[in-house]
């Protein structure tokens, strides 16, 4: 199953493609962007490796990857940012089938207009609804206040704290990193409320 395009109440998520790439440049330019990833802004060569690096994992499970959002404004479609449903990869999450890592970022000027959840709430109706998984998780630093609100608002719940070895390290790092998750039964739970995490948009 290739990945789907997703569209919500104000946004459309297209699988990543090498079109793309200059966008995700614009991004991780912004060392505000990358404030709980890296001490600094990324390089243009870095983020050439990053995109590499998610286009292979697009192609490890059916359905899974990273998307760019679009908003469209006066017939122009302006690039907010991605999101990731990811299989879990890397020291911290093995891999297990049926699980998937949920994370995004958005440009700085689109901060704030609840984009984001909109955009991950998408993600997460995808990832139970139509590709059957079973739970998904979501990775960030203890110290960041604004994302781990917005992973709660979402439905995901604390499930346990950990650290990481940075090879630069972020302020804040010795606080250590936070997982979160969301397992289907519960989700099924929030689809018979209405709204909350069980909603699409």
């Amino acid at each position: 199953m290739p990945q789907a395009r997703l569209r919500t109440r104000r946004l459309e998520l297209i699988p990543l493609s090498d079109d793309h790439l200059e966008y995700e440049i614009e991004l991780d330019s912004d060392s505000e962007v990358l404030r709980y990833l890296s001490p600094r802004a990324a390089t243009p060569d870095e983020v050439r490796r990053s995109h590499a690096s998610r286009m292979e994992r697009a192609g490890q499970v059916d359905g899974l990857g990273v998307w760019s959002g679009f908003v469209h404004d006066d017939g122009a479609a302006r690039f907010v940012g991605i999101w990731m449903l990811q299989p879990p990869h890397g020291p911290s999450q093995p891999f297990v089938a049926g699980e998937a890592d949920l994370g995004y970022r958005l440009l700085r000027r689109w901060w704030r207009r609840r984009l984001g959840t909109e955009g991950a709430r998408a993600l997460i109706w995808h990832g139970f609804e139509d590709l059957g998984l079973t739970r998904i998780f979501a990775q960030t630093m203890a110290v960041n206040r604004p994302s781990r609100a917005t992973l709660e608002s979402l439905g995901l719940h604390f499930v346990r704290g950990f650290h990481e070895d940075y090879d630069e390290p972020v302020p804040g790092h010795e606080q250590g990193e936070v997982e979160y998750e969301l397992r289907r039964a519960e989700w099924e739970a929030l689809r018979r409320r209405d709204g909350g995490a069980g909603s699409r948009a």
